[in-house]
């Protein structure tokens, strides 16, 4: 599904008006209709004498809100709009809806400083509903004034439901943050296309419920415009689910190397490669330190081991590489980083393994640590690299702080996959994935029960079988991640929502693969 900034919404609209020459009364009437019908779904069935206040502001924000006023007033529910401006501030189609509005007998109060704000406040605390049509997308600057009084009054006073129109006001439309304050609604009914803000946190927390509106823009004009956003969902990952013929064998599967693991970490090593086999590869072999590799053996029995050359502390030598390379095995992909430490040693073992690897490479935990010592060694690369951060490791990469990068997780992580040429996964609530074209994919599973040590681990795996499976790099990274976020899902449906382990979460997997299968077939 496309995601758009509040700028290509604007451009996608003015472009419908101007080149198709559908008018933009019209639109706003299909928007102001479209969330009357959502919002008497949501609050309204069974309540007929509901008492509704709608905040509107001077822009077309409150002209959507105008036209609600009306559906809302000819249905017979007790509406009073309140204009936080004056009528003759309200241009182009707000200001013909502010018109038809008042000769159809809407009320309207005008609300221009203090003591006619504390007027409306008296109507709106006894209020079932409150319907926030004040500014809508286009804010750019921190709330201040009387809309400013409105929203902390929403928030910290008003005891019924909220809904917001296109956008709650004070949100930020690209960031998802509040700019001073935001509403926080119960439903927010968006127009044309979900904006970004809407959907990445900690903007989702204030939007509610979320409604896209049809508004009647043709689909050929939006994909006239390029567009890099994109929310993942099972419509869109069904296609890149790799097939699973009935002649299959595991060399067909394939098969990933995890080289993962040191004193203390063994679990992680395990974990990566229980992801990758769950996810569906033929075969999966752990590199590890020799000195460990008994006890991964006893840890392990779908999965080989290969005892490799350590260095001091038990950590990996940077010749584990020759022997890797003259071991005879016929890997597919590397992943490499869960639970290895972060030794020097590690670091020259990452560094050769950029350089000189054949196949594509996973980077996770411990390998992205060793790797923000100096990024530049990704631009000597042969073949595609994924790197799977959570925001501390993000923050490391990038030489920022995590307040920075949960701010600006978007545009952080578009700049790493630009310049480095790599594909960035940032885990997180709603993971993203940015690609070197500068494409972003939010993800849209996935829930708070998935906070568990080992979970990230599993993922390597999970992305390493894809791609040793057939999968592309960009396919793998947003298949892998749906998946891992959807096993999690299964998994708190049938067991709630607290104390989820990797390995169950690991065990899941086939069960979110089939889910994604079936839907399919229907």
């Amino acid at each position: 599904m496309k995601l758009v900034t509040a700028k290509e919404m604007q451009m996608i609209d003015q472009f419908t008006i101007e080149e198709l020459g559908i008018p933009g009364i019209v639109l706003m009437e299909n928007a102001g209709r479209g969330a009357f019908k959502h919002i008497k779904e949501y609050f309204l069935k069974h309540l007929q004498e509901a008492v509704i206040g709608i905040l509107c502001g001077k822009g077309n924000n409150g002209g959507d809100g105008l036209v609600i006023a009306r559906y809302l007033h000819e249905e017979g529910y007790l509406v009073r709009v309140f204009l936080l401006g004056k009528k003759e501030q309200l241009k182009g189609e707000a200001a013909v809806n502010l018109k038809i509005a008042e000769k159809l007998g809407v009320p309207i109060v005008e609300v221009q400083d203090e003591t006619g704000w504390f007027k409306a406040r008296e109507y709106l605390i006894a209020c079932d509903l409150i319907i926030d049509a004040l500014l809508g997308t286009g804010l750019k600057n921190e709330l201040r004034g009387l809309i400013k009084e409105a929203v902390s009054f929403i928030n910290e006073t008003f005891p019924g439901f909220v809904v917001a129109v296109d956008m709650p006001t004070g949100l930020g439309s690209e960031t998802g943050y509040p700019l001073g304050d935001a509403v926080r609604a119960d439903l927010t009914v968006t127009f044309g296309l979900p904006k970004i803000g809407q959907i990445i946190y900690p903007g989702a927390h204030y939007v509610g419920a979320l409604e896209i509106i049809d508004i009647g823009i043709p689909p050929q004009v939006v994909a006239t415009f390029n567009l890099k956003h994109h929310l993942v969902t099972s419509d869109d990952i069904r296609d890149i689910l790799p097939p699973r013929p009935v002649d299959m064998h595991k060399g067909k599967a394939g098969h990933v190397l995890v080289i993962a693991g040191s004193p203390g970490k063994t679990g992680a090593a395990t974990l990566a490669c229980l992801g990758a086999l769950r996810i569906g590869a033929g075969l999966v072999t752990l590199g590890v330190a020799k000195s460990l590799n008994p006890i991964l053996e006893v840890k392990l029995t779908e999965a080989m081991t290969l005892p490799l050359p350590e260095s001091e502390g038990m950590f990996l030598a940077p010749e584990a590489w020759d022997e890797i390379k003259t071991s005879g095995l016929r890997y597919k992909v590397v992943c490499f980083g869960p639970g290895l430490g972060t030794a020097p040693s590690i670091r020259k073992l990452l560094e050769r393994i950029i350089i000189e690897a054949e196949t594509p490479l996973v980077i996770d935990a411990d390998g992205l640590n060793v790797l923000a010592q100096d990024l530049n060694i990704l631009k000597e690369r042969k073949v595609d690299i994924i790197l799977t951060p959570h925001p501390g490791e993000m923050a490391r990469l990038i030489k920022a702080s995590v307040p920075e990068v949960l701010r600006n997780k978007i545009e952080v992580s578009k700049e790493l996959a630009t310049e480095y040429g790599v594909i960035v996964v940032l885990k997180m609530a709603r993971t993203l994935i940015a690609t070197p074209d500068g494409e972003i994919f939010i993800n849209s599973t996935g829930n708070p029960a998935m906070a568990s040590g080992g979970v990230g681990d599993v993922l390597t795996g999970v992305i390493g079988g894809l791609l040793a499976q057939g999968e592309s790099a960009k396919e793998a990274a947003i298949l892998g991640v749906f998946l891992h976020g959807l096993a999690g899902d299964l998994w708190v449906e049938k067991n709630g929502g607290i104390g989820l382990l990797a390995q169950e979460l690991a065990n899941y997997l086939p069960k979110a693969w089939e889910v994604v299968a079936r839907e399919g077939e229907e």
